[in-house]
């Protein structure tokens, strides 16, 4: 059936319109970034291979660490993700620029709810502002989207239960509000915020009928706020004494975040992905202006809140909303800088809500005045700002569109961004492009001297064949960090590839009492124990790989040829079998799995099973040497490997 005139024109029709608006100007926007690849810490929060099974999920949710952080919800939406489209980073990207959109159109529905002016174009400013593009163009912020999408319908749901009182309407509310939450903590303070709103629109709260139905909601924020800090300092390494800072230091961040935001929101230049991180000291007498100022405009505000309690109540929003990551907790991220785009993501709002309605009002003016030219200057005014906002943000998210211009633009933006130089460094190696990879490497060490450095130059040694000069470099790392286990690891692979096999075995078992669920370490050492003739302990080492990793190829075949070593052949093609499903283009696995399946008569799977060796490596003697004694011996005795 055709819509009627008044379909069209029903509230119904225009939030789907408006809908559709802000998703084709997002994507629109975001389109130099869509086909982007896996920047920074974003293999840290795309599903591992280990997590991408049910158990893996079960892990996600119920196995404190099976994460990064502890944000199971999202960890979830990445787990579906990876079911739906893979390994392929355009459905992320697409994925998180459509989340951006829904919370644009979300804040236009909760500011018209609440008689807002101006709601469609806050929304707009959201979806187009450049100081969004780190969360929307960086995958590993989805957890600012996907909670920001939980965050608004709480307030939503919250605000609707208040008009339609009811058990399962505060239920409602109250399960989208824990969504949040374990979405990203950020969003703890949305029950305070309520508080804030509902202060706005009444001039008073009520214990009973406002402050008690969020006290639940108050007991959850804490929780998962304290959670996550505690998951910040175990699990992330938020500790130490890049982290030791005073009260005062930490009053002095707060008060020049808040001015440092409100800057980027108002004219949003300069925006670098790692801020350079600031000197803190309470002695420097002009950085005690930042906390008096805001405390100073917080009382002008209070002081003409009998004229209007907006301006007063925009900024009690954007400042708690900003709480979580003023400088009071410990957050990893304060180690390179205490500022960040991403962290604007919830606080925005206040301030683009507040703008919005400022203009929304005037042209309110102007229809009571009938002063049409200024009202069309007005909207041209308006078209404009978001015009150029989306033209900025194009711009921004072209310096997500790859790796190397990513860490690029931080370096030029920040030429002493260690860890750009750092991350740099790694995709040159990875590029197999080990020159520029030293440089960059050598270059963060002189900017910020770390063992990861020297462990970094090690693994390009390592890699370019350099063994010894790899020892010495990885010796050196875990000279300044003793219990350095990925550097302890890799020392003790070149121990192996050097012939030091003794070494390489203490070696491993020196990285697993560093980390005994070094499940890399387990394998090497069960590997290099069955090779020396410890064939029984090292299949309990092969064996504690699998458990620890069961996802990985490695592992299931250095258990496959352990267990082949002490003859246990049916196992053993267990194994193999695994690990060819994990990775049919294996050569290797195919010829011993072929070696293991003569050696229980199996001779025809066992032929077959070389054949596809020679398949993938042609000219590989040994698998043509292992096919030939196949064919030849049919019912006799195994190939020799």
């Amino acid at each position: 059936m055709n819509p009627t005139a008044d379909d069209r024109g029903s509230p119904r029709w225009r939030i789907l319109a408006a809908w559709l608006v802000l998703a084709a100007a997002s994507v629109l926007a975001y389109l130099p970034c869509l086909n982007g690849g896996v920047l920074w810490n974003d293999p840290d929060y795309l599903t591992a291979p280990a997590l991408r099974s049910l158990h893996g999920l079960w892990r996600i949710w119920f196995e404190v660490g099976a994460t990064q952080q502890y944000y199971p919800l999202l960890h979830s939406a990445f787990w579906v993700e990876h079911r739906l489209w893979g390994d392929s980073m355009l459905g992320y990207h697409l994925a998180n620029v459509l989340l951006h959109a829904g919370v644009a159109g979300l804040l236009g529905l909760l500011l018209r709810r609440l008689s807002v002016p101006g709601a469609f174009l806050a929304s707009l400013i959201f979806a187009l502002h450049p100081v969004f593009v780190e969360s929307v163009a960086w995958v590993t912020e989805q957890k600012n989207t996907l909670s920001g999408v939980f965050f608004l319908l709480a307030a939503l749901a919250f605000l609707r239960w208040r008009e339609r009182p009811g058990a399962a309407g505060y239920l409602l509310a109250t399960l989208l509000f824990a969504a949040a939450v374990l979405s990203k903590t950020v969003t703890a303070p949305l029950p305070a915020a309520l508080l804030v709103i509902l202060w706005w629109k009444n001039g008073r709260l009520s214990w009973r009928n406002d402050v008690l139905p969020l006290v639940p909601w108050f007991g959850i924020g804490a929780a998962g706020g304290l959670f996550s800090a505690w998951v910040e300092k175990i699990y992330i390494g938020a500790d130490g004494d890049a982290f030791s800072l005073s009260l005062g230091q930490r009053f002095l961040i707060a008060g020049r975040d808040i001015w440092f935001y409100l800057g980027k929101m108002a004219w949003p230049a300069d925006l670098i992905f790692i801020y350079p991180r600031w000197e803190v000291s309470t002695a420097a007498g002009w950085q005690w202006v930042f906390p008096l100022a805001a405390l100073a405009l917080a009382a002008v505000l209070w002081g003409v809140r009998r004229s209007s309690r907006a301006p007063l109540a925009a900024l009690l929003l954007f400042t708690g909303l900003l709480f979580p990551i003023l400088g009071f907790f410990k957050v990893y991220a304060f180690l390179y800088s205490f500022v960040a785009d991403h962290f604007a993501y919830l606080p925005g709002m206040a301030f683009i809500a507040l703008i919005a309605a400022g203009w929304g009002q005037a042209l309110e003016g102007c229809a009571r005045r009938r002063a049409w030219a200024t009202e069309r200057m007005l909207r041209a005014g308006a078209a404009a700002v978001v015009c150029a906002l989306g033209v900025l943000t194009w711009r921004e998210s072209r310096t997500y569109a790859d790796v190397e211009t990513f860490y690029r633009t931080i370096i030029s933006r920040n030429p002493d961004c260690w860890m750009a130089h750092n991350n740099l460094g790694l995709f040159m190696g990875e590029a197999g492009r080990y020159p520029e990879a030293i440089a960059e490497y050598r270059e963060a060490m002189r900017l910020h001297p770390e063992p990861m450095d020297h462990y970094n130059i090690g693994v390009v040694y390592a890699d370019e064949g350099r063994l010894a000069e790899a020892v010495g470099e990885f010796s050196e790392a875990i000279r300044l960090k003793p219990k350095y286990p990925e550097a302890l690891f890799n020392r003790a692979v070149a121990y192996g590839t050097l012939g030091r096999i003794a070494d390489a075995i203490a070696g491993y078992r020196e990285a697993l009492r560093a980390d005994p669920n070094f499940a890399e370490a387990h394998n090497g050492l069960g590997f290099t124990l069955t090779y020396t003739g410890n064939v029984p302990e090292g299949i309990s080492e092969c064996a504690e790989a699998v458990r620890l990793s069961p996802g990985s190829r490695d592992a299931r075949f250095n258990l496959g040829y352990a267990l082949a070593a002490a003859h246990r052949y049916a196992e053993a093609i267990a194994s193999y079998a695994v690990a060819e499903r994990l990775d049919p283009a294996f050569p290797e696995v195919h010829r011993f799995l072929g070696v293991s399946l003569a050696a229980t008569g199996r001779f025809a799977e066992a032929a077959d099973q070389f054949r596809e060796a020679l398949r993938l490596r042609p000219g590989d003697a040994a698998a043509q040497r292992d096919l030939d004694d196949v064919l030849r011996l049919g019912q006799g005795s195994a190939p020799a490997r």
